[in-house]
């Protein structure tokens, strides 16, 4: 019983850390403020859902190494949303 609680307890603290993690987003104008270096530009799959396409957009500017991305353009069509956002660090 201990070993199952403790690994139920190392998974909920990976999945806690793993989401601390993530890029996060910014307004353009932040990006100025804070001295960022653009390193690419990312395009998310189609999703259903403007939140899985956030979601989406974090993960691969996490995969390109980045801390923050910035949407540069978004768009929805009768069912799937499409963003593209720059990545800085």
């Amino acid at each position: 019983m201990k070993l199952l609680t403790g690994i139920v307890t190392s998974l909920l603290i990976g999945a806690v850390s793993f989401g601390a993690m993530a890029a996060k987003e910014l307004q353009k104008d932040k990006v100025k403020e804070m001295n960022l270096t653009k390193i690419g530009t990312i395009v998310t799959d189609n999703k259903t859902a403007p939140m899985d396409a956030k979601r989406d957009l974090s993960k691969k500017a996490d995969e390109l190494g980045g801390t923050y991305y910035v949407v540069t353009s978004a768009e929805k069509y009768t069912k799937d949303v499409r963003a593209t956002a720059d990545v800085y660090k």
